[in-house]
C-alpha cells in the first residue's frame, strides 16, 4: 500500500555518519511517515546516530530532540508520553498537531543495555514508537560484539582464530521478546526495502499503544564491505531469509510481509562483508550449513505462523 510522504526532511544532509551508513538511512526513511499534521520528539540513547548527528555546536535534527543515556532511551520516552498526557488532560497542550513520541537506540542500547528499560516500558503501556537500529555490534565504541550480533561474525571481542572462529552465539530474537509483552505491533525492516519500512512506521505511529521496530542497519565500517553496497546488503539480508520482514500484531498475529519462496544461498551475503571471510574457507563448511539450517528453519516457522493465525482480523489502525 502507498502512503503520501512529507516534503520536508526532518534528518538533515551534512552530518557526520561514515559514508554508506544504513543507520541514517534507515531512519531517514521511518521519518517519512510523518504526515505533515503530526509533530514528533525524538529520544536517542547514546550511539552512533547521536554521535554523527550532535556534534556540538551542530545538529541534524529537524523536530524535537533529546540524547538520554545508553541505557534509558524508553524511560525517557515514556517519560515524555506521559508528561504529554497529563498536559494534554489539563488543557495546557499549546500545540495542535498530534505529537508522538519515538525512541531510538541502536542494538548494544535496546539488546543489552537498555532491554530492562524497554521491556519495563512495553509493560506500562507507554503510547510510543521505539526503534532499533540494528548495525550488529557496538560501533560506536569500537566495534565489540553486541547480543545482535549474529552468528560466527568477527567483532574486535570475538576475533577470528583457530579456536574461536567469530562469535559462537546466535542473536537475540528481539521482536520476539517485545511481542511476548502483547503489544499492539512488532514489525522488523530492512532500508533495502523502504515502502516496506514507511508503511510499518505509519502502522507503529497509528498503533495505541507501543510499537517496536527492529530495522537492520548494515554498517560498512563494522561489516568490512564498500559503502556504495549498503542498499544491495540490506536486501540480500532478505533475500537469503538471513533477516526476514514480518510482523506481529498484539503478540498473536504473524504477516510475512516479504515472503521469499526461493531464497539465495546464505553464501551470496557472507561474501561481500569482510566480517564474514573467514566463512568462505573449506574448513567453515559446517558452519555455513548450521547457520543456513537455522536462518531457514526459523523463516519456516514465520511463515507456519503466519499460516496458522491468518484468520485473526486486523485492526483498523493496521490500514496505513
Amino acid at each position: 500500500m502507498s502512503i503520501s510522504l512529507p516534503k520536508p526532511e526532518y534528518l538533515a544532509p551534512g552530518h557526520a555518519a561514515c559514508q554508506g551508513c544504513g543507520a541514517t538511512l534507515a531512519i531517514r526513511q521511518a521519518l517519512m511517515a510523518l504526515r505533515p499534521d503530526e509533530a514528533a520528539i525524538v529520544v536517542v540513547a547514546t550511539g552512533c546516530l547521536e554521535v554523527v548527528t550532535t556534534i556540538y555546536p551542530r545538529t541534524s535534527w529537524r523536530i524535537p530532540f533529546v540524547h538520554l543515556a545508553f541505557e534509558n532511551a524508553a524511560a525517557g520516552a515514556s517519560g515524555i508520553e506521559a508528561a504529554l498526557r497529563v498536559l494534554e488532560r489539563k488543557g495546557l497542550l499549546k500545540e495542535k498537531k498530534k505529537i508522538h513520541v519515538i525512541a531510538i537506540g541502536g542494538d548494544g542500547g535496546t539488546f543489552d543495555i537498555g532491554l530492562q528499560a524497554l521491556s519495563g516500558a512495553l509493560e506500562r503501556g507507554h503510547k510510543f514508537v521505539y526503534i532499533c537500529y540494528d548495525n550488529e555490534a557496538y560501533m560506536n565504541t569500537g566495534i565489540q560484539r553486541s547480543g545482535a550480533t549474529p552468528y560466527r561474525a568477527w567483532t574486535t571481542t570475538t576475533p577470528v582464530g583457530s579456536k574461536i572462529p567469530g562469535k559462537p552465539q546466535f542473536k537475540k530474537n528481539l521482536a520476539g521478546i517485545a511481542a511476548a509483552h502483547e503489544i499492539p505491533y512488532v514489525a522488523t525492516a530492512s532500508p533495502g526495502y523502504h515502502v516496506d519500512l514507511i508503511n510499518k512506521m505509519r502502522r507503529a505511529l497509528n498503533a495505541p499503544g507501543p510499537a517496536l521496530l527492529h530495522i537492520l542497519a548494515p554498517c560498512p565500517t563494522g561489516w568490512r564491505y564498500d559503502p556504495s553496497l549498503t542498499v544491495e546488503i540490506a536486501r540480500l539480508a532478505v533475500q537469503t531469509r538471513f533477516f526476514p520482514l514480518y510482523e506481529i500484531i498484539y503478540g498473536r498475529k504473524y504477516v510475512v510481509t516479504m515472503p521469499v519462496p526461493k531464497p539465495r544461498p546464505i553464501t551470496d551475503y557472507l561474501k561481500l562483508q569482510g566480517r564474514y571471510a573467514h566463512m568462505l574457507r573449506p574448513e567453515m563448511k559446517k558452519d555455513v550449513e548450521r547457520l543456513e539450517k537455522v536462518v531457514n528453519e526459523f523463516y519456516e516457522w514465520l511463515m507456519k505462523m503466519s499460516e496458522v493465525t491468518k484468520d485473526l482480523p486486523l485492526p483498523s489502525w493496521y490500514h496505513v
